[in-house]
C-alpha cells in the first residue's frame, strides 16, 4: 500500500492525461516477405524490443477506406456480399482498399460508394479511423460520412463476390438494434454506424432539436 487515498465507489475520477494511443520507434532488426499475395502479403520481423527481440509474423495491409451513407431519412446504406473467409454474406457499408497511388483516403471512400452503390454525394465528413486487427495486421480503416446521396452517372458492371451485391436501405436505429443484438457483426460497419449515431446525435443537442 502506498498510503494514497483511493476514490470512493462512484466519485468521478480526475483526468491525468488526454489517453492516445503512442508511437514506439522500436528497431526491426530483419524483415522477410514470407507469403505475397493477390491483395496483400505476409511480412515477418524480428524487433529489438525492451531487454530482448521478438519476432511477430502479420499481414501488410494497404488500408482502406469505409463510407457511412446516409439518406434524408437518417437510413444507412449497407450491402451485403459473401465473405470466404467468415462463409457468410454479411451486411457491411461500401468500403475498399487503398491501392490506387496518390488517391488519398477520401478520393476512396468516393470511388468505393460509385463502384459499390452507383452512388455521388454532396457532403463529406470523416468519422473515425481504426486499426482492425492491431495484433495481427497493421490495416488501419479511414471512415466518411456521405450525405446528399444521387445517382451516379454511370452503373458499374460488378465481377466475383461482388456480382450479386444486395443493397438496403435501413433505419439507423435498426441497425444498430441489429448490431447489439448479435445478428449484425461486420467491425468496420458497427464501428462507422455508432459513430455516425453520436455525429448526428451530437448534432441534434447542438442546435436543440
Amino acid at each position: 500500500m502506498t498510503g494514497e487515498r483511493m476514490p470512493r465507489p462512484g466519485a468521478p475520477s480526475t483526468p491525468v492525461r488526454v489517453l492516445a494511443d503512442e508511437p514506439v520507434d522500436a528497431t526491426i532488426v530483419e524483415s522477410e516477405r514470407v507469403y505475397e499475395g493477390r491483395v496483400w502479403d505476409v511480412r515477418s520481423d524480428t524487433v529489438s524490443y525492451g531487454d530482448g527481440r521478438i519476432v511477430r509474423q502479420y499481414v501488410d495491409h494497404p488500408g482502406a477506406a469505409a463510407v457511412v451513407a446516409l439518406d434524408e431519412h437518417d437510413r444507412v446504406l449497407l450491402i451485403q456480399q459473401y465473405r470466404h473467409p467468415i462463409r457468410l454474406r454479411d451486411w457491411e457499408v461500401p468500403a475498399g482498399l487503398l491501392d490506387v497511388d496518390g488517391e488519398s483516403p477520401l478520393e476512396t471512400a468516393r470511388r468505393e460508394l460509385a463502384e459499390e452503390a452507383d452512388l455521388v454525394a454532396e457532403s463529406w465528413e470523416p468519422l473515425v479511423s481504426v486499426f482492425t486487427t492491431p495484433g495481427g495486421n497493421d490495416e488501419v480503416v479511414h471512415l466518411f460520412l456521405a450525405r446528399g446521396l444521387s445517382p451516379a452517372g454511370a452503373v458499374h458492371a460488378r465481377e466475383e463476390e461482388e456480382a450479386d451485391i444486395v443493397l438496403e436501405w435501413v433505419a439507423l436505429d435498426d441497425v444498430v438494434d441489429g448490431i447489439f443484438s448479435g445478428r449484425l457483426r461486420n467491425g468496420i460497419m458497427t464501428v462507422g454506424v455508432l459513430a455516425a449515431r453520436e455525429r448526428l446525435r451530437s448534432a441534434r443537442e447542438a442546435t436543440g432539436a
